[in-house]
């Protein structure tokens, strides 16, 4: 029986003004006000992931975090799917604001996890 793709998650982010933030070794990297998704996966309790995005504290430990503890930087929503995470990365609209952010391990070739809606 082939195994299940892991279950993807979304975070759909809102940056109030400009910021400048350092990823950790993305080093220094500028967001743009305006409405971000970011893409991501759990390959077990996806609910305790997706919670540990939420949480106002927390050790930075993935891309996401930096900017997630960034002052004026909310979530605004998530959203679940059964398809891979560089499946569901793809078909989302939007530019790349930071090549490589959230997309250390991807074998996919997506360049970013992280899209820039506008």
């Amino acid at each position: 029986m082939p195994e299940a793709a892991p279950p993807t998650y979304q975070l759909l982010i809102e940056v109030a003004v400009a910021i400048d933030v350092v990823v950790g070794r993305l080093g220094l990297c500028h967001f743009p006000a305006g409405r971000y998704v970011y893409t991501g996966s759990a390959r077990r309790n996806i609910a305790a992931r997706v919670a540990r995005h939420l949480a106002p504290k927390k050790r930075l430990h993935w891309h996401i975090d930096y900017l997630l503890t960034a002052p004026g930087v909310t979530v605004a929503g998530t959203r679940l799917f059964d398809e891979p995470e560089c499946l569901i990365n793809r078909n989302m609209p939007g530019s790349v604001p930071v090549p490589g952010f959230g997309s250390s391990d991807c074998r996919a070739g997506c360049g970013s996890h992280l899209k820039y809606l506008g």
